[in-house]
This record gives structure tokens, C-alpha cells and sequence, in this order.
């Protein structure tokens, strides 16, 4: 008896590292899991009755950004009719919508409308397609063009902003905006909610380039090319959020950041630039010799969730498995991301930051990043044969 009991033991051990062998990242992937549900458990706790998350209604955002965390969830059936305080979540969502398409309330209608249409695509289900394509629409009827010439004769043009075209297009609103207009294309590729609009793509690169230090592709004088910025990413043309760089020379640069340029490279792929564009090449050669998790490089601990979020969405659709460091080392950012994200959770499953700056202070709003995160590191790894 005892010998088979030994050896049933061994068989179960074997199994195990045969799988391990296969999928070097199944001990991770079921921490991960275990971490992703404690977030979502915290998250649930927080819905106000009515069905949204945060403060007040004011900011759809809150309540999109955790319904993505919610509805992505690896415990979750998407197959299946959703849980009871997810399906509630979304029917508030639904109710925010405007006649114009956008999700939002008091303003800031890109950011809104942006986070809530990545949201009810993640559902993938049929319920929530008309507002994914009135979203959609708003959005696409957000991008810059004011110019007089063409297209791009203003350097705002072809990006996004908040809502407003009095004020200037950024690279985070047209990131997220992309994004979601990316994601939901295959809602209206079929042709069953008829000819729809999209975006223009060759502006947005154009604005997309206006945005990164890389004066060969950047036709603006700002664009940088010393070595501690170049091919990295600013917050909109002309400016950055991080401190300038005085350079040698006497002449002030706009200084790159971490979590700017994950969002530029993951705007370039959207855009269906490939890995031989000198774009990609360049923000690539700049995240790796700028990689860590201590912090939002250039930025410090400001908006350091906000960074991991970019991040993971950033390597995973470019299917980079190990970043190229400048040392020639390579970084397995899966593992290093999500260690340091799990390494931060906090006793009731909610993460948040120090540093207040961008709402990160806000336990409901960090700990959405945190889980969107750990679940876009758990998705991108190769399951087995």
C-alpha cells in the first residue's frame, strides 16, 4: 500500500514538471490568478448600489475600468451570462451614454467614452454592440483637423483630446481612443450595423510621430536625438510631463517617459506599423535601456500604475516574450511586471499609490490598473500544447 501511495505521489510529480516544462510561467500564471481575484473581490465591494464605482457619478471611467478588470477576469465564463454585479455595472454604463455617442458626464468625453467602449467589447457580447459602435463613432468624430491645407498642416491634427478642439490633442486621450477603436473593429467588420467610419489612420500616425523623439520621422523642431531621449515618447507635440533635459549644447529637450511611450508603441502597432518601421525600432531601443519596475522612468513614482498598464498592453501586442536591454541582456517583463505588481497588493486585495498624482491614490482607479495588468501578463503567456 505504502509503495503505491509512493508512487501515485511521484506520478502526480512528474505531471507537474512535465507541465512546468511545457509552460515555464504555470506557477506564476496560477499566482496571478489567485492575486487577480482578490483585486476583483475588492472591486466588488466597492459598487455603490445604484451600479457604478467611485465617488460619485461624475467619471464612467472608474466603473469601465473596473468592469474590464471584472468581465476579463480568468474566472469568468464569457460564454456564460455574466454575473449578476458585473450585468448591474453595465446597465449603468449604458444608461451614461449620450446622444451623441459619448459615455460621459462631466466631461472629458474621450477618456470616458474610450475606457467604457474597450469595456463592453471585452463583454464580447452581442447586447452591448450598438453601444460599442455609437462610441465608436464619437470617438473616430474626436480626432483633429483644423488645419487649412491638409490633413496635418496643425500639429495637433490627426490625435485626440479630451473632448475639445480648443484646447490641444494628446497622446494619452488618442492612445486610449485608438485603442478602443482597434479593439472594437470587429464588431462592425461584418457589415451588420452597416457602413461605418473610421479613423484616419495616416494622421494619426503622423501625430503619433509628432509625439516621439526621433527627428527623422518627427517633422516638428522640438523632436530630439540625444541619446538619453530618442525614441521615446512626450505627452503631445511640443510638450512632455517629465522635467526637461538640459543638454550639452545649451538647448532644452523635451524629455521622454516610461509610461507615454509604452502608450506611443502600442498606438504604432494599432496603427499596423511593423516591427522594421524605425518608430518601433527606436521607442523599442528606448524602453530597454530605460526598463524598470521601480518606477515610471522619467516620471518617478507619478503615475506608476498607469505605467504598468501601458506596459503590459504595449509588450503583449507586440509579442515581445523578452525585452532587448541595452546591456544585450533580455528582460522577462512578464515575470518582473507581475512580481512587482502582486508585491504591492495589499491585505484586502486593493493596491494604491503614494504619489496622488493622475488620481493614483484612489484604491478603486489603481487597483482596475493592477488586475487589468496581472490579466494582460496571465492572457499573453503561450498556453501549452
Amino acid at each position: 500500500m505504502k509503495s503505491a501511495i509512493c508512487l501515485a505521489i511521484a506520478s502526480t510529480l512528474a505531471l507537474a514538471q512535465g507541465q512546468e516544462s511545457k509552460n515555464p510561467y504555470l506557477s506564476l500564471q496560477v499566482e496571478i490568478k489567485e492575486a487577480i481575484a482578490r483585486g476583483n473581490a475588492f472591486l466588488a465591494n466597492q459598487q455603490k448600489e445604484a451600479g457604478y464605482w467611485g465617488d460619485n457619478e461624475e467619471l464612467p471611467a472608474f466603473s469601465a475600468l473596473a468592469l474590464t478588470a471584472a468581465v476579463r477576469d480568468p474566472a469568468v465564463d464569457r460564454k456564460a451570462d455574466l454575473p449578476p454585479h458585473i450585468a448591474k455595472g453595465f446597465e449603468w454604463l449604458i444608461k451614461q451614454q449620450k446622444e451623441d455617442g459619448g459615455i460621459y458626464n462631466k466631461g472629458l468625453g474621450v477618456y470616458n467614452t474610450a475606457t467604457a467602449v474597450t469595456a463592453f467589447t471585452a463583454t464580447e457580447k452581442e447586447r452591448y454592440e450598438p453601444m460599442i459602435v455609437k462610441g465608436r463613432k464619437y470617438l473616430i468624430g474626436q480626432q483633429w483637423d483644423i488645419g487649412q491645407k491638409k490633413e496635418t498642416d496643425n500639429k495637433n491634427d490627426g490625435g485626440i483630446g479630451y473632448g475639445s478642439k480648443n484646447d490641444r490633442s494628446d497622446l494619452s486621450n488618442t492612445y486610449l481612443a485608438i485603442e478602443a477603436i482597434a479593439l472594437s473593429e470587429k464588431v462592425i467588420e461584418d457589415g451588420k450595423h452597416g457602413d461605418q467610419p473610421d479613423l484616419d489612420w495616416k494622421a494619426a500616425i503622423t501625430f503619433l510621430s509628432r509625439c516621439q523623439n526621433l527627428p527623422g520621422t518627427n517633422d516638428q523642431p522640438y523632436a530630439s536625438d540625444d541619446a538619453q531621449n530618442k525614441g521615446g515618447f512626450i505627452y503631445g507635440p511640443g510638450e512632455s510631463k517629465a522635467e526637461p533635459v538640459q543638454l550639452p549644447d545649451g538647448r532644452t529637450a523635451l524629455r521622454s517617459y516610461g509610461s507615454i511611450s509604452y502608450a506611443g508603441l502600442l498606438s504604432l502597432i494599432y496603427a499596423k506599423l511593423g516591427p522594421d518601421d524605425p518608430r518601433v525600432i527606436a521607442v523599442k531601443e528606448w524602453l530597454g535601456k530605460n526598463y524598470t519596475l521601480a518606477e515610471n522612468p522619467g516620471m518617478g513614482a507619478q503615475g506608476l500604475y498607469y505605467y504598468y498598464q501601458t506596459m503590459s498592453k504595449a509588450l503583449s501586442a507586440a509579442g515581445i516574450a523578452k525585452l532587448q536591454l541595452a546591456d544585450g541582456k533580455e528582460a522577462d517583463w512578464r515575470t518582473d511586471l507581475a512580481g512587482a505588481i502582486m508585491s504591492k497588493q495589499k491585505a484586502d486585495g486593493s493596491w494604491s499609490n503614494e504619489n496622488a498624482r493622475w488620481m493614483e491614490a484612489n484604491p478603486v482607479l489603481v487597483t482596475a490598473y493592477s488586475v487589468m495588468s496581472l490579466e494582460q501578463v496571465y492572457y499573453s503567456i503561450p498556453n501549452p500544447p
